[in-house]
């Protein structure tokens, strides 16, 4: 970290704060390490939020000329959309870069949740994220997987506050069906594997009916899952 705030590594050092724990540190947490100076919590804050950043951004390999065009395959996907509820008042409520640690905290804690139950991160739109459940690794299960991620998505969600303490909600709708999965748009950054049919439009309709802190699943998911999900 080169912040020039090197006599803080002792008290992270003595906290075992490692790689994995300083992406989900607060501005409380480095208060209470004795970090009392505004503008060095200031710097660790955005140097933490830039790590957590690169960590979540989802990463496209970069197949040559002649693999991507069989990259492309058929397959049966469980397409999730999660959206931070609220996110425009937020936004003109707050100072930006106050904005931006929120949003960066709701997207790790997504991913985080995303991951454990082997899905991927395919975009992360702003408030919004995009995951994908039976690309490129494929589960029987893949369905259960995505609803039992939306479920602690949404929780994950509601653990987190606002400045004044109010918790935030995010809102998910998952949907299954056939897809055409592979294909790379766009370049850099915005490189990203393309799904092509209905069943990201139908998950985006049904995260968009969504309650706050409700997931909405398809009849499709509904009939894989057989009830083995139950929201309590």
């Amino acid at each position: 970290m080169s912040l020039g705030l090197g006599e803080y590594a002792e008290a992270f050092g003595a906290h075992d704060i490692d790689e994995e724990v300083l992406p989900s540190l607060t501005a409380d947490d480095l208060t209470a390490l004795g970090i009392t100076s505004i503008g060095h919590r200031r710097k660790l804050l955005s140097a933490i939020a830039a790590l957590a950043e690169d960590q979540i951004r989802p990463t496209a390999a970069q197949p040559s000329p002649a693999a991507s065009e069989s990259r492309a395959e058929r397959r049966q996907l469980t397409v999730m959309f999660v959206d931070l509820v609220g996110s425009t008042q937020l936004t003109q409520a707050l100072d930006p870069e106050d904005m931006r640690e929120i949003i960066l905290a709701y997207q790790q804690a997504v991913a985080r949740e995303i991951a454990r139950y082997d899905g991927r991160v395919a975009k992360l739109m702003g408030d919004g994220v995009l995951a994908y459940f039976g690309w490129p690794q494929a589960h029987e299960d893949d369905a259960e997987r995505a609803v039992r991620a939306g479920l602690a998505a949404v929780s994950a969600t509601g653990r987190l506050n606002a400045p004044g303490g109010k918790s935030l909600a995010a809102r998910v709708g998952i949907a299954t069906g056939l897809v055409v999965v592979g294909d790379l748009v766009g370049e850099g950054a915005a490189q990203e594997e393309a799904v092509v049919g209905d069943t990201p439009n139908l998950a985006a309709r049904l995260q968009a009916l969504a309650e706050p802190g409700a997931v909405i699943i398809a009849d499709t998911t509904q009939r894989l899952i057989a009830g083995a999900v139950r929201d309590s």
